[in-house]
């Protein structure tokens, strides 16, 4: 690796690693002691069986093994329904909030799962009586109907901030296109400034506006707590793309966003 570094400066020969300063103050930081090495390597026979008993991983394996019991996959699952019925119930705290409910579902569906592929679970179902499978049918309508509407909740919110995201980018990008139509229209006026002559060329303009009139037209905005509303940006949107246009539609649409 030393080689491969030092190698790409051209014509100079590599480094030598072993003669070089880096490498005279690497050792002494080291602090390596010779004589650590040289006891290493005179280990007789009795210290290297010691270290096998020592590092005998089967052994350690077995007699971890035999201290604890071992437990099949069904005692298993069955301490765990226990320990998930001896929890607290989250709903008899606090209001959660709607990260934690969400996390609560969740959690629930994922333990309706492991049941209903758990063979001890079917048997019990088979055990109950009728008025106990009613109830439990009741309650698992109860548990859809709970998911549905937070469902339905979340999507109507996922469409919201879509929608506001769509506003906001839109925004963002005819900002950018009109400033960048104002720096084109400066630099255009400067440079008809620098070239102009004395000869008159207003009597000769067409009807109709000056171009780049409404290009620099000035929004009033009024700062508020919080960012602007999703109306409010919409609004200047429009008022943006007509002025990117230098659309006579400018006035009309200034006067109604500040009248309204």
């Amino acid at each position: 690796i030393w080689n491969a570094l030092t190698d790409n400066y051209g014509n100079v020969m590599p480094v030598d690693w072993k003669s070089s300063h880096t490498r005279a103050l690497h050792l002494p930081t080291l602090n390596l002691s010779e004589k650590g090495v040289n006891d290493n390597l005179n280990l007789d026979l009795s210290d290297d069986e010691e270290l096998r008993e020592q590092l005998d991983m089967h052994s350690i394996i077995v007699s971890c093994i035999n201290d604890e019991p071992l437990f099949t996959a069904e005692q298993v699952i069955e301490e765990i329904e226990e320990m998930m019925q001896e929890s607290p119930d989250p709903e008899d705290d606090e209001t959660p909030t709607q990260s934690d409910r969400l996390s609560i579902l969740s959690q629930e569906i994922q333990t309706l799962k492991r049941s209903s592929t758990n063979n001890s679970y079917e048997e019990r179902v088979k055990r109950l009586s009728v008025a106990e499978l009613n109830e439990l049918l009741e309650e698992i309508e109860t548990a859809i109907k709970d998911y549905s509407e937070e469902l339905i909740q979340q999507l109507a919110l996922r469409d919201e901030l879509e929608f506001e995201k769509e506003v906001k980018n839109s925004f963002i990008s005819v900002l950018i296109e009109v400033q960048n139509k104002q720096r084109e229209h400066k630099e255009t006026a400067k440079k008809k400034k620098k070239l102009k002559n004395g000869s008159p060329q207003n009597g000769k303009q067409e009807k109709g506006h000056m171009p780049g009139t409404y290009l620099t037209t000035v929004i009033p905005y009024e700062k508020k707590n919080g960012p602007p509303s999703v109306e409010d940006l919409q609004t200047l949107t429009k008022i943006l793309h007509a002025m990117k246009e230098d659309s006579e539609k400018v006035p009309s649409l200034l006067t109604d966003y500040i009248l309204k």
